[in-house]
């Protein structure tokens, strides 16, 4: 099974012009780019390039655990599920937003109960809604979806083949750490990976404590043959940087 590897937009954005970023991307050998504004769609796919993963609706802090956002959410990702469909998107990312004083079995119940309204309709697209899971120790405070096992729990309840989690490895590395045996465990309930270097959320490089080459094998050895997005700040050359990301995650 071969990985294939994205680039996180809004990362380096700002570091250099959208057509430099996208001919950066083919020129090192990215198969795709991801969370990237719909003005930039067509010439990412002009160039070659998959549009790997964008969001799927609003906002990560006040999002699909509470009943309030439900009609909303619902028709955000039915309108996005249909630009995905035009755009051979795989993903959408979704998120439970903060918790907002609720217990953790209460916010299963409703996120579970939020995605299950668009289960069908992202099977009938052939779209993966990937619930992301974030720190809520650094990054989101507050948020809601910051353990594995939490966001396995809420897949399990859904239970929809396009339903999974984005396990974003930066972040649960600050939460629970164990990435590897995490991974091996759980893998039938992830959509998505993402990448970044703690601490910090910069570089794939030695000054960081996560070593990417294990944590990409572990994940390859699952069959998995989805995307892999680097979602990192880099330091220095941003092209540099990028370039060493691929090298560490292919080896």
């Amino acid at each position: 099974m071969t990985i294939r590897h994205s680039i996180s937009w809004w990362c380096f954005e700002s570091l250099m012009p959208p057509e430099k970023l996208i001919s950066t991307a083919v020129e090192l050998g990215f198969d795709g780019i991801e969370l990237v504004g719909q003005q930039h769609w067509d010439a990412i796919r002009d160039a070659g390039l998959e549009i790997a993963a964008v969001v799927g609706h609003e906002s990560l802090g006040d999002g699909l655990n509470k009943v309030a956002n439900h009609d909303r959410i619902e028709r955000e990702i039915i309108e996005n599920l249909k630009l995905a469909e035009d755009y051979s998107i795989r993903r959408l990312i979704c998120f439970t937003g903060n918790r907002h004083g609720e217990s953790d079995e209460r916010g299963l119940e409703v996120t579970a109960e939020g995605l299950r309204r668009v289960a069908k309709a992202a099977e009938e697209a052939d779209v993966y809604l990937a619930l992301e899971l974030l720190n809520s120790k650094v990054n989101h405070v507050g948020y809601q979806c910051d353990r594995t096992e939490w966001g396995v729990e809420v897949v399990k309840r859904v239970a929809s083949p396009r339903v999974g989690l984005l396990y974003d490895i930066y972040h649960m590395q600050i939460m629970e750490g164990d990435l590897i045996r995490t991974i091996q465990d759980n893998h039938d309930h992830f959509a998505h990976y993402h990448t970044a270097g703690n601490p910090g959320r910069n570089n794939l490089d030695e000054t960081q404590e996560i070593y990417y080459p294990a944590v990409i094998s572990a994940i390859r050895d699952t069959g998995y043959n989805g995307y892999v997005g680097h979602e990192f700040i880099p330091v220095g050359d941003p092209v540099e940087a990028l370039k060493n990301a691929l090298q560490v995650c292919t080896i």
